[in-house]
């Protein structure tokens, strides 16, 4: 089993690679944005496992911070590239 943990490891790790790539070179920026998700959902993936190897429950808090960390960037992201703008501010009084 511990075989099987440590490629699916190396596998994700693989995607992190191609996806850090396709977040830098993205042609749109809404790729960007997905790249931007993508990673968020493996580095979820890669503390998990790591927590299954590691054979604790620990990790499980990490995760689900990773989880609403990356739920965060990928909403601001998403705002800034459609209006420019993350935070709107009402300056007509």
């Amino acid at each position: 089993m511990t075989t099987f943990i440590w490629v699916a490891i190396i596998i994700i790790v693989l995607s992190i690679v191609g996806l850090v790539y396709r977040l830098v070179k993205g042609p749109t920026p809404s790729d960007r944005v997905v790249a931007l998700d993508a990673i968020g959902v493996a580095l979820i993936c890669l503390v998990g496992l790591f927590s299954i190897i590691v054979d604790t429950s620990f990790f499980l808090d990490i995760i689900l911070l990773l989880a609403i960390l990356s739920f965060i960037g990928t909403i601001a992201f998403s705002k800034y590239i459609e209006k420019g703008d993350i935070i709107t501010r009402d300056n007509s009084r």
